[in-house]
């Protein structure tokens, strides 16, 4: 099961927020303020943290950036969340690495639009991750003729991840040549 860690101080916000993710079936753990956030990290090893901007002692923002720079957390997402009337920082969300935005009130197709993709990504991320680097062994050191097959998973997960990594400006392309072919018929 999938594992959000939900930051905001309103409460509103964090029951609609948890009624949204645990209908689609994911864990959520809820914290009021960013600092709770930060230390709860570590136990709760999130694929994917909803941390409200204007969050009291660390704001979204410091949230994100503390977890972008740690690489026990580098498959963990960071959506960013406003207020509808909050001010939200675009160059501050793009410096920190956020991986996305949303406005309260939550609604419920625009959240899950948003997390679901990111979640999956988390957990190729997460899959694909190595806790200790292998060491390299030649084959002969260890009886064999050629070198072992390389893991099907790892090789998978990477693939997958240089795709999705590359699907948006490949949709965009797709997009700006079919519509160029679109013009050309009709005139």
């Amino acid at each position: 099961m999938s594992r959000i860690l939900l930051a905001d101080d309103s409460p509103h916000a964090q029951r609609m927020g948890e009624f949204i993710l645990r209908e689609e079936g994911f864990e959520v753990v809820s914290v009021t303020d960013g600092e709770t956030a930060v230390l709860r990290l570590a136990d709760v090893d999130p694929d994917l943290i909803l941390a409200d901007v204007s969050l009291p002692q660390r704001n979204g923002y410091q949230v994100c950036d503390y977890v972008k720079t740690q690489p026990r957390f580098r498959h963990t997402r960071v959506v960013l969340t406003a207020g509808a009337q909050e001010p939200f920082d675009e160059e501050e969300a793009r410096r920190v690495q956020a991986d996305a935005s949303v406005r309260k009130p939550f609604e419920a197709t625009a959240v899950l639009e948003i997390v679901k993709p990111l979640v999956a990504a988390a957990q190729l991320s997460r899959s694909a991750m190595v806790e200790e680097p292998t060491p390299v062994v030649a084959p002969a050191e260890i009886g064999l003729d050629s070198p072992p097959a390389p893991d099907a998973g790892l090789v998978r997960a990477a693939v997958t991840l240089a795709l999705e990594a590359a699907l948006p400006v490949l949709v965009d392309e797709i997009t700006a040549r079919v519509l160029a072919a679109l013009e050309r018929d009709s005139a």
